[in-house]
């Protein structure tokens, strides 16, 4: 755009405006508005601090340009920062009483899941971790200067909690808040128990409702499978429910063990919480501990045995709690599972005679007892071909019969040596019995035997397979268990087309009692909860079972069949 040129010169206008100044200085008196009050004078704290700093009201009037720039010169910029932020903190240890509430209309409490590893959001973090309850996420510290404190400011979510502490605080103010209608979240973040609750959860099943009006059994909820990890959700399942093992959890104090004590019984005392948010519980915190001790040979991204983790669970469990490598029953968990079995081993040796005629030679037989904690049963092998109808003969044997193998007579070969098991006084109180399926087979990883065990969930008599010791038991009573859980496999073919013998996918159930005289059972599938007749339980493929001894050889004693 071309400007349109002046019509004549600025200095030649004899119409210029007058400067401001000069017109305030030739306006009449009456035409000035009226002078400003003077200041009120300065209380005398303040008085004296602005003495202290050179800057009392009218102080620099007299004062030269060079003088005033000379004591600016003095002032640390850091000082006037430091007083004005202590002057404009906000933050304070206690509320107004008008407004202790504040900020609490914004929790929500379908957003919150405790369940997952304590690390910050923003700094993966595990010191001094706050939980925000109005968006559920993990942000570490309260400070000025911290990630909890920026996302007060930019989101506006203003109330957290300690998940150490479980106190509750809001930010920016930095106050915390004694509130009693937060007490069903930090039961939620970390649920605790009475000696008298812990024992009505045996004499009766009280049901309970979440956030969303479901209702559910508390220990009896489904954990959740993050992605391969159904082999350690039915092994806790199985534990939960082994009762002085859960009850030793759920009460005493474990704040100065490691880690995966501590993770475990977290689990376990929300298992069983009748005051949850939701139905199920993540095991997200105790796979990422067991990952870490284990090396990652147990983790979430990839299935394992649960034999293989429930051994070594077990064993850690038992050194965490501090027992000895050496010493026997050292620990609660030893207390719990272990036994002791007689082993005699016998040479097998062969030798031509004169004849030329192969002679065996019976060889000294060799005798020692050893601990054990899973107790391991043979099936025998499976038919190789089908029957008349084209399918394939599915066996079936009773538990009685693979229990042979304890009974101190029947002897299994060994490469070159011949063995004999025998069990011994005094039976643990929880006896694990693992049904051994697989084989390894050089064509496929593992073969599975897909052998039904028939057995009855009561009563199951072990007095036949177990060496008379009338100090320690009666000779001729029998020796009764109960079953409290069993782990069952499932095979599911990968595709619709796959030919036998292909490589199925793995699926596990634990089917677990109810305690108390109840003879109602649950079978669990990940976050699938469903009950489940005690008589078709031998119709699945058990692989682990857990037995509770009678305290007493009440009535309906009898062999399993």
């Amino acid at each position: 755009m071309v400007k349109r040129p002046a019509e004549e010169a600025l200095e030649s206008s004899s119409e210029s405006p007058v400067s401001k100044k000069a017109r305030v200085q030739d306006a009449p008196d009456q035409d000035l508005p009226p002078p400003p009050p003077p200041p009120p004078p300065p209380p005398p704290a303040e008085d004296a601090e602005r003495k202290g700093n050179g800057h009392v009201n009218g102080g620099s009037r007299g004062m030269t340009s060079a003088q005033h720039d000379a004591i600016a010169d003095d002032i640390d910029p850091e000082d006037d920062d430091d007083e004005e932020e202590s002057a404009t903190d906000p933050r304070k240890a206690a509320p107004d009483e008008r407004y202790s509430d504040l900020y609490l209309d914004t929790i929500s409490r379908k957003n919150m899941d405790f369940d997952f590893e304590k690390l910050c959001s923003i700094t993966l973090s595990n010191i001094n971790v706050y939980a925000c309850l109005v968006c559920g996420k993990y942000f570490s510290g309260r400070g000025t200067k911290t990630p909890a404190y920026f996302h007060a400011l930019e989101v506006g979510h203003h109330v957290f909690i300690n998940m150490e502490t479980k106190k509750v605080y809001v930010l920016p103010e930095g106050y915390e808040v004694k509130s009693k209608s937060l007490d069903d979240i930090k039961v939620v973040v970390d649920p605790r128990f009475t000696p008298e609750e812990v024992k009505a959860f045996d004499r009766r099943r009280v049901p309970s409702w979440d956030l969303l009006s479901r209702k559910y059994i508390p220990g009896f909820v489904g954990l959740n499978n993050i992605k391969a990890n159904d082999y350690l959700n039915v092994v806790v399942q199985a534990l939960s429910h082994v009762s002085p093992l859960r009850n030793f959890f759920m009460l005493e104090d474990l704040s100065s063990r490691p880690q995966l004590v501590l993770r475990f019984s977290t689990l376990v005392r929300k298992i069983w919480n009748p005051r949850a948010f939701k139905n199920h519980v993540s095991p997200h915190e105790l796979l990422q501990e067991i990952g870490l001790r284990s090396s990652k040979k147990f983790f979430l991204t990839e299935q394992a045995d649960p034999v293989e983790f429930l051994s070594w669970f077990l064993n850690h469990l038992h050194l965490a709690l501090g027992g000895s490598k050496t010493k026997p029953r050292s620990s609660l968990v030893q207390q719990i599972f272990q036994g002791m079995l007689r082993i005699e081993s016998q040479g097998i040796t062969a030798r031509a005679n004169a004849g030329d005629r192969l002679r065996f030679e019976d060889a000294a037989i060799k005798s020692q007892t050893t601990p054990f904690t899973i107790l391991t049963l043979d099936l025998p092998p499976a038919p190789l071909f089908q029957d008349d109808a084209g399918k394939n003969i599915i066996p079936q044997v009773p538990l009685s019969t693979i229990l042979q193998k304890y009974n101190g007579v029947t002897g299994q070969e060994k490469l070159n040596t011949r063995m004999r098991y025998r069990l011994l006084h005094p039976l643990p109180p929880y006896l694990i019995m693992h049904i051994k399926r697989f084989q390894p087979n050089k064509f496929l990883q593992s073969q599975r035997n897909p052998t039904i065990v028939t057995f009855s969930p009561r009563a199951l008599d072990l007095s036949p397979y177990v060496e008379p010791n009338p100090q320690s038991h009666p000779t001729g009573e029998p020796i009764a268990y109960d079953l409290v859980a069993n782990v069952t496999y499932e095979g599911v073919k990968v595709r619709d087309d796959s030919v036998e013998g292909e490589a199925e996918r793995k699926v596990w159930k634990v089917q677990v009692r109810e305690g108390g005289d109840s003879q109602q059972w649950w079978e669990m599938q990940d976050l699938f909860v469903d009950k489940v007749n005690a008589d078709l339980l031998a119709t699945k493929e058990s692989y682990i079972m857990v037995w509770e001894r009678r305290k007493t050889g009440g009535k309906g004693n009898g062999r399993a069949g």
